[in-house]
């Protein structure tokens, strides 16, 4: 089993105890030591996000397991993140997580639509788009991103 697939096996439970699920996990050379980035979120069903207390509840449980199982073994830097605005939205988790924000879609034919996340269902988007539902096929979708929106009105 690889390393980080190991590691994603310990974390999981741990981070699910506190609320979030682990979203990936990155292992890295750091110079004589291992670099183990954990990117966690809340539950795809969420909307919102992680508040620091609980980042902060996961990296302290991640890294007792981790010590615990010894994996890995020998020295290693642990960091517990969330994905933060500028991760692509690639998958369907994640413009399910991306739910009522605004957000950018580079389509497959070139165009681009910017809309706000209505609704993700199994094969579309639905989108407001400058007040008019659209519906956007995922399949149709190569990328997306959340727009940084300063004031946003809720």
């Amino acid at each position: 089993m690889k390393l980080d697939d190991r590691i994603a096996d310990l974390a999981g439970p741990v981070a699910e105890a506190v609320g979030l699920m682990v979203d990936s996990v990155t292992v890295s050379a750091a110079g004589k030591h291992t670099r183990v980035l954990v990117t966690v979120d809340l539950p795809q069903d969420a909307v919102g996000s992680a508040d620091l207390d609980t980042v902060a509840a996961a990296s302290r449980a991640i890294g007792d397991a981790l010590d615990e199982a010894n994996v890995p073994s020998g020295a290693y830097l642990l960091e517990v993140s969330t994905p933060g605005t500028d991760r692509p939205l690639t998958l369907r988790r994640h413009f399910l997580r991306a739910r009522t924000r605004l957000v950018t879609l580079e389509m497959a034919n070139g165009d681009a639509v910017t809309g706000r996340i209505i609704e993700v269902t199994d094969t579309d988007l639905v989108l407001d788009h400058d007040g008019e539902v659209r519906t956007v096929a995922l399949a149709d979708v190569t990328l997306g991103r959340v727009q940084v929106e300063m004031k946003r009105l809720d």
